[in-house]
Order: structure tokens, then C-alpha cells, then sequence
């Protein structure tokens, strides 16, 4: 494991710390080995877990449980970055590099489950820090979470960009049998090579694929949230198709996509991303976003029906898990097609 370094987090007058959400002082630890160098994790006691989500949230579900805030996985789009500046953290690099890990989280499930005015509501994982990033592989506090739901019969879904998730097939497939399990890895494009600079710490999108695949080769169902589509850059119907191809190999369940939305804090940091990246393409991204975090809805209306129409193509949806089991290791990235490279303004509307 390597070495490992921890210290009680303290005030100005020497008195043990933690943010306002936490009831008893965190505790710092660092581990010097090559995945996790450069991260800090604050480990604390949450006072809560299952949590409401706010009636304005534009999702489909009530209730979230989330062990981490922060995530590792670095995506410069991810719009719960400003959730860090509550703990007086900011929303860009101690976002990828301070993780709080809300170490009582399985006893604190089961503990909430179990209240007589808990209604056995739907309860969704992975919807704000992914719930598999690289801290799980220490932490380990799915298997307590998942194994509180399943005691339950409580129904419960994850999303994750991780492929972590596969260690914890057996229990899943348990769960599965007594209760509504819904999985869904997280993929918006196939290019690699943009993968790689938008969301470093992720596994590669073929990676993930896999996943989906090994996930239907055990009977379980798995979607691909296609998440997000990056105007300019990943929504040509060309990289959309490629997309769409890759995910119905995989023996996806389902194909929802999703276009990217910039809120406070995941803004300023894909935006100065971008300024690096691809500088010609921020004046069309203050045109397309001017109005607020969202594209504009006949931009997302029309990624929507390609995707719709990509997936019906395919065969989203109608792979068996003998099918999925035939998905081809990791293919090889595609270049990414120049009507969509910066100097192109490529417009869908």
C-alpha cells in the first residue's frame, strides 16, 4: 500500500477541525504510491447519508447517497465542483485532489434504512462524485452501502465512469435478486484521446464499455448514460454514430444522452480548459452558453433524436450477454473527424 501519512485537521487555536457538515474532527491521510500520489483524503463522520434531492434538480429521482465528496477522476466538465467551495475548498484543483471520505457511510445506511418514516424509496449512487472513483479501491464502502440496501430490499441504481464497479458483481447480482438494481457506466464520446484530456483520471471510454460488457455477461442490465456531448467537439453525427456503434457493441441496455451544461464553478474550469485546449472555440461557447448553464433546448432536442435514431440503428438495447461477451478489447481510438475540430464551427441547430 505504501506509506501512509495522517494528521487530525486543526483550527487556528489548535482545536480539532472539520467542515460544518461533519460532526467530529477529520482526519488527513496521504499514501505515498503511484494512484494516489498528490491526494489528500479527509476522512470524516457524516452526520447523514441518504440525502433529498433538491424538487428544482432536473433528474429523476428523490434520494441520493453519496460516500465521497470531491473525485479524482478530474473531469474538467463536472458540474457538482462548486459543492467543494461549501467546505471552503475550491472547485477546481482541490476538487480533483481533496476527497472527503465519509468513512461511517455503510453504518449510517443501514442505520437510516431501517427508520420506521423511511418509505423504501428508489436511491440513486454515482449522481453527483463517482461513487467508484480511485478511493473505493482503498476505502471500500460500496460493499457496506450496497450490502445495507440489499438487507433492505431497498431498489437502488448506480452511474460511474470507474470500472471499480466490477468488483463488486457478486453482490450486485445478489442484490438483484430481491431487489430493482439499475446500472449505468458513464461514456459521452469514444475519443480517447480527448478522454484522456478532458477527464484524465477516468478509464479510457473503451474501458468502460468493457465494463457495461462484462456487467450484461452476468445477467444484469447495464445502460450507458452517453454523457456528456461536448458541442464542437464530440457532436458530429459522424462522432455520435462512432459513439452509438461502440455502445451497442458493448451489449448496452439503453443509450441516454446527455449534453454538456456548465454550472458556477464546473464553468470557469472548462472554460479555461478549453482556452488551453482549443482557445478558437470560446467565443461559440459564450454564444451557445450565454443564457445560462444549458445548451439551448432545439440543440439538445436535436442531439437527442440522432442518438435516438443511431441507437435504434445498432441494436441499442437487443444484445444478448453471449453478444456482449464478443465486444472487442479496448478498439483502437478513431481520429476525430475535421468538421469538428476548432476552425470548423460545426452547428447542429
Amino acid at each position: 500500500m505504501g506509506r501512509m501519512r495522517w494528521d487530525t485537521i486543526k483550527d487556528g487555536a489548535g482545536r480539532d477541525a472539520a467542515p460544518a457538515l461533519f460532526e467530529r474532527a477529520a482526519v488527513a491521510r496521504t499514501f505515498d504510491t503511484p494512484g494516489f500520489r498528490g491526494i489528500t483524503f479527509y476522512e470524516v463522520h457524516a452526520k447523514s447519508i441518504i440525502n433529498k434531492v433538491p424538487v428544482a434538480s432536473r433528474v429523476p429521482f428523490s434520494w441520493t447517497i453519496n460516500p465521497y465528496r470531491g473525485c479524482s477522476h478530474a473531469c474538467a466538465y463536472c458540474f457538482a465542483r462548486n459543492t467543494h467551495t461549501y467546505l471552503d475548498l475550491d472547485a477546481g484543483l482541490d476538487f480533483n485532489s481533496k476527497i472527503v471520505v465519509k468513512v461511517n457511510a455503510a453504518e449510517l445506511t443501514r442505520k437510516e434504512l431501517a427508520r420506521p418514516r423511511w418509505a423504501g424509496e428508489h436511491v440513486a449512487m454515482g449522481t453527483n462524485v463517482d461513487c467508484y472513483q480511485r478511493a473505493e479501491g482503498r476505502y471500500r464502502l460500496m460493499p457496506g452501502i450496497i450490502g445495507a440496501l440489499m438487507q433492505a430490499r431497498n431498489p437502488f441504481s448506480i452511474l460511474t465512469k470507474g470500472t471499480l464497479v466490477l468488483r463488486d458483481l457478486d453482490l450486485l447480482e445478489r442484490a438483484a435478486e430481491v431487489t430493482s438494481v439499475g446500472l449505468n457506466v458513464s461514456v459521452g464520446f469514444a475519443d480517447a484521446e480527448l478522454s484522456r484530456s478532458l477527464e484524465p483520471g477516468t478509464p479510457s471510454p473503451q474501458r468502460r464499455l468493457e465494463a457495461c460488457a462484462a456487467i450484461g455477461a452476468r445477467g444484469l442490465r447495464c445502460g450507458v448514460l452517453m454523457g456528456p456531448v461536448v458541442p464542437y467537439l464530440t457532436d458530429s453525427p459522424g462522432q455520435l454514430a462512432q459513439t452509438v456503434r461502440q455502445i451497442a457493441a458493448a451489449g448496452a441496455a439503453s443509450v441516454s444522452p446527455v449534453v454538456l451544461h456548465l454550472r458556477p464553478g464546473a464553468r470557469e474550469w472548462y472554460l479555461a480548459w478549453l482556452a488551453e485546449h482549443f482557445p478558437e472555440l470560446v467565443p461559440a461557447y459564450q454564444r451557445r452558453y450565454a443564457a445560462g448553464a444549458y445548451a439551448p433546448r432545439a440543440y439538445q432536442r436535436r442531439i437527442a433524436a440522432l442518438v435516438a435514431d443511431l441507437a435504434a440503428e445498432h441494436g441499442v438495447g437487443k444484445s444478448s450477454a453471449q453478444a456482449a461477451r464478443r465486444l472487442p478489447q479496448r478498439p483502437p481510438p478513431q481520429p476525430v473527424e475535421a468538421a469538428s475540430r476548432p476552425g470548423v464551427q460545426l452547428s447542429l441547430l
